[in-house]
């Protein structure tokens, strides 16, 4: 082996292609993009397009719908909360909750709450006190000599009073006590004098 002998294996590099350079060249005048038309320039992008009829996607019927109250529940196994039992990062003699399991890092936030699941081998005895639990996993729990509370997360509080009204209500319910305290505005007409009229004998 010498440095001369030295090279790329073939197929590692590949010329470039050589776009415009005369019709000998293979790619010159239109550059393999054929003639005219939107998608011989460059940075077109017509997907789903189908030349101003009515595309698929839309003439395809609709189905289901999105629950705006569904819940948003964090799911942890059991083989998670055992690894984390094994790494010192909870306490099998304290109760594991949402709010252990939180600092512990098995879940990034609260969402919703959190639903246990019965994936993994728990063999450490654990009391649980989490918003929902799987039947294999509270079986598991269970055998192990653990216990499974299901105590859903609080509602969230209401809202004050005149909040998320229209504004024209929240206006006129800050006007109406005002109103009532001081009475009755005077008549314009009344607080200002009459001028008096002139003598034409003078």
């Amino acid at each position: 082996m010498r440095l001369n002998e030295i090279s790329d294996l073939p197929g590692a590099t590949t010329s470039k292609k050589r776009l415009g350079r005369g019709i000998g060249s293979g790619h010159g005048k239109t550059s393999g993009r054929g003639q005219k038309g939107q998608k011989s320039r460059s940075g077109v992008a017509v997907k789903g397009f189908e030349g101003g009829q009515m595309p698929l996607h839309r003439r395809l019927p609709k189905r289901g719908f999105a629950n705006i109250f569904a819940k948003d529940f964090n799911e942890v196994n059991l083989g998670r909360v055992q690894t984390a039992i094994d790494a010192k990062k909870l306490d099998a003699k304290n109760p594991v909750t949402v709010q252990a399991l939180l600092e512990a890092g098995l879940i990034r936030r609260v969402r919703d709450g959190v639903r246990l699941l019965g994936q993994g081998e728990l063999k450490t005895k654990v009391s649980f006190e989490v918003t929902g639990a799987s039947s294999g996993a509270v079986k598991a729990v269970e055998a192990a000599g653990g216990t499974v509370t299901v105590t859903p997360m609080p509602r969230r509080t209401a809202k004050p009073d005149g909040e998320g009204k229209p504004k024209k209500e929240r206006k006129a319910a800050a006007k109406s006590p005002a109103k009532k305290a001081g009475g009755a505005p005077a008549k314009k007409a009344a607080a200002k004098k009459a001028p008096a009229k002139k003598d034409k004998s003078e």
